[in-house]
C-alpha cells in the first residue's frame, strides 16, 4: 500500500493546508470527507478537459519518459541516480530558503542556507547529502505552498500538457518558481533544457515500479493522482512531515 502511495504522489512530483483555505479563489467548492474530517474530492470542474489532458500526459509517460527512465535505470545504478537528484535538488535550496523566509519560517530559512553551503562544499556541489548526517533536514517548500500559507485558496484543479496535476493556485506558484531560478538566465537554453529532461527522466527512473503499481491497483487513476495530488499539497502547506517522509527518505533524497 505504502508503495502506490508513492506512486500516487510521484505522478504529481514529477511532471512538474494549514488553517484550511476555501478551495476557490473566492468560490466555494463541494468536496467529501474521510472519516477524519479531510477532504479526499478536490474540486474539478473542469474534468473533462483534465481527463483529455491527463490521457496525453499519460501516453507521453508510457511511450516516451518510463522507456527513458528503464533505459537510464539500466545505465545507472541507483546510488547514482539519488546523487544525481541531490545535487539538481541542492541548488534548489536557496529558493526554498527564500519562500521559508516568506512564510515566516526564519529558522528553517537559517537551515536551509545552513544546507546549501555545506552540501555545496563538503558535499561536493550537492552529490553527498552531509547536511543531513549533521541534523540539518531538508525542507520542501515552493511558490505555491507560500500562496497557501498567506490564505490564497486554491481554486480548481487543472491538469496541463506536460506540466502534470496542479490547481490555479499551484500553476502560478510554479510560474514563479521557474522565473526565480538563476541558472536559466545565464545558461544557454539547450543547456538549461538539457539540465531539466536529466532531472525528469532521473528522477522518472527512480519510481518506475511505484507509478506501475500504483497504475495497476487504481479503479481511477485519474482520481487516484487527483486526490492523493491535493492531499498532499494540504498537508505539505501544514508543515505535515508524513507525506515528506515518503518523498524524502523513500523517493529521491536517500543519502546512503
Amino acid at each position: 500500500m505504502k508503495r502506490i502511495v508513492m506512486g500516487l504522489l510521484a505522478v504529481g512530483l514529477l511532471v512538474p493546508g494549514m488553517a484550511r483555505a476555501e478551495p476557490g479563489l473566492g468560490a466555494p467548492a463541494p468536496a467529501e470527507a474521510d472519516a477524519s474530517g479531510s477532504d479526499v474530492t478536490e474540486w474539478d470542474p473542469w474534468e473533462g478537459f483534465n481527463r483529455k489532458m491527463f490521457w496525453f500526459n499519460e501516453k507521453l509517460d508510457v511511450y516516451v519518459l518510463e522507456p527513458a527512465g528503464k533505459g537510464w535505470d539500466w545505465v545507472l545504478p541507483d546510488p547514482l541516480q539519488r546523487a544525481i537528484r541531490r545535487s539538481l535538488l541542492n541548488f534548489r535550496e536557496p529558493w526554498v530558503m527564500t519562500n521559508d523566509v516568506l512564510q515566516g519560517k526564519i529558522v528553517a530559512g537559517g537551515n536551509d542556507l545552513a544546507r546549501f553551503l555545506t552540501n555545496t562544499t563538503v558535499g561536493v556541489a550537492g552529490v553527498f547529502d552531509v547536511a543531513a548526517h549533521w541534523g540539518l533536514e531538508r525542507n520542501d517548500e515552493d511558490f505555491g505552498q507560500t500562496l497557501g500559507v498567506w490564505g490564497v485558496g486554491p481554486g480548481p484543479y487543472l491538469v496541463m500538457p506536460l506540466a502534470g496535476p496542479l490547481n490555479i493556485r499551484d500553476g502560478v506558484g510554479y510560474g514563479v518558481d521557474t522565473a526565480a531560478r538563476v541558472w536559466p538566465f545565464y545558461a544557454p537554453f539547450l543547456v538549461s533544457a538539457g539540465v531539466t529532461t536529466l532531472d525528469t527522466v532521473n528522477s522518472r527512473s527512480l519510481i518506475l515500479d511505484e507509478i506501475d503499481e500504483a497504475r495497476k491497483a487504481s479503479l481511477d487513476f485519474y482520481v487516484g493522482v487527483r486526490n492523493a495530488y491535493g492531499q498532499r499539497r494540504r498537508r505539505q502547506i501544514a508543515d505535515s512531515r508524513e507525506v515528506d517522509t515518503y518523498d524524502a527518505e523513500d523517493l529521491y533524497f536517500q543519502t546512503d
